[in-house]
């Protein structure tokens, strides 16, 4: 059966969108034109927060009920306007494994990534722009990010608790935490830096999950182990290597409903009641309240602080 094609304008750039009424997400009732639409309309919010950064694309070609698979490569139909850039792969020791990536920056290609049914868009911690050397990867992050991720029975109001105890850390030395949930269970907080390698970054975060679990063992655990996490949160310092991504702000979540990773604010955290905020839900709160997250784009970048002898800061 021949899809459906459509052909839109966007900010002067022609797409041809298809099988519009496709719903993604069946329980909703939620079809390809209204994950178009969405970010079409939060495209103001999310796009400072992809711009620079390499995409990896989680596409669901069939629904969220459907099989679906990562993508980093950059499609061979890439439309010659969308930005790519041939970057090393992160963590690789071979100099010779590269790939295109996609760098999403302005909304039609946003659009275009929403018609490929790339519902979540993920990135990681540094900038293209940042990137030390042209033959190897970025080492230079400037964005820290705790995933706060609850082992049953633990909940997000768990994550809650413990995202103001980790706000309460970092806030000591001289860095600003901003909050989102993940869409899905757990939350995330975020601080950004000065450029900073990330074997640094990641022995500063490791050293703040450790000291939440010494000093409240009963709620957070640090260690991966699955094991040691029912009932508490795990506090995952490791996206902070350069070969990790996380979801980013504003991306939709392929669940059962269209829910979103969501900014929130200190208020909303410390109220500790459960987060969880659909397409609509985040459209409303960006046209009352604008980007949660503006600070992460705009603000001043601390320096991590100097590590102390015998231990890591």
């Amino acid at each position: 059966m021949a899809q459906q094609r459509i052909r839109v304008v966007v900010d002067e750039r022609e797409l041809q969108l298809s099988n519009l009424d496709k719903v993604l997400y069946p329980q909703a009732g939620f079809s390809k034109a209204e994950v178009i639409d969405y970010y079409t309309r939060i495209a103001p919010a999310i796009l400072p927060h992809l711009t620079n950064r390499p995409l990896t694309m989680k596409r669901y070609p069939n629904g969220v009920d459907g099989s679906f698979f990562f993508e980093k490569n950059a499609p061979s139909h890439t439309p010659d306007w969308v930005r790519t850039a041939r970057l090393p792969v992160p963590g690789s020791t071979m100099q010779r494994d590269e790939i295109d990536y996609v760098v999403c920056e302005e909304r039609a290609a946003l659009v275009w990534l929403a018609n490929l049914a790339a519902l979540e868009l993920h990135i990681p911690q540094w900038t293209i722009r940042k990137r030390k050397s042209a033959k190897g990867p970025a080492h230079g992050a400037d964005l820290l990010v705790f995933d706060l991720d609850p082992g049953a029975p633990a909940s997000i109001v768990d994550c809650t608790e413990v995202a103001c105890l980790l706000r309460d850390l970092i806030a000591a030395d001289g860095l600003t935490g901003y909050p989102k949930t993940s869409g899905r269970k757990g939350m995330q907080v975020y601080a950004p830096i000065a450029e900073s390698d990330e074997g640094r970054t990641s022995e500063y975060a490791k050293d703040l999950a450790e000291r939440l679990e010494r000093s409240h063992p009963k709620l957070v655990v640090s260690r991966m182990a699955k094991a040691l996490r029912p009932g508490k949160v795990l506090v995952d310092w490791s996206q902070n290597n350069a070969a990790k991504t996380t979801v980013a702000p504003y991306s939709l979540r392929a669940a059962e409903q269209p829910t979103v990773s969501t900014p929130v604010t200190w208020a909303e955290v410390e109220a500790g009641r459960p987060l969880r905020f659909t397409a609509g839900d985040v459209l409303a709160r960006f046209e009352a309240d604008g980007d949660l997250f503006a600070g992460l784009t705009t603000a001043d970048r601390p320096r991590l602080p100097a590590r102390k002898a015998g231990r890591a800061q």
